[in-house]
């Protein structure tokens, strides 16, 4: 038994307009050279022109594109044998 406590599970803050999640998460992930607030101005931009253009939610619609082209399925380290083989698995 190791004698460390466990680590807590950090969930991902909202951003600061929409109060989203998903938004915060994708700004981490555009970041240029981590120009915070340059990545918030990207995706407002993209947000805005998403709203103009379909005139629906945007969000939803952000919500769908990233949903769009996440992989259904997952691999999984299994050991058979002795050796270990890639198994893959669906991804609800």
């Amino acid at each position: 038994m190791s004698r460390r406590g466990t680590a807590e599970e950090k969930t991902a803050k909202s951003d600061p307009i929409y109060r989203n999640r998903l938004v915060n998460m994708l700004v981490n992930r555009i970041l240029k050279h981590g120009k915070k607030s340059l990545a918030y101005q990207i995706i407002y931009r993209a947000v805005k022109n998403i709203q103009q253009k379909t005139e629906t939610n945007s969000l939803s619609v952000l919500h769908q594109a990233i949903h769009g082209v996440t992989p259904g399925i997952a691999v999984k380290a299994r050991r058979v044998g002795g050796s270990t083989h890639q198994v893959p698995i669906e991804k609800h």
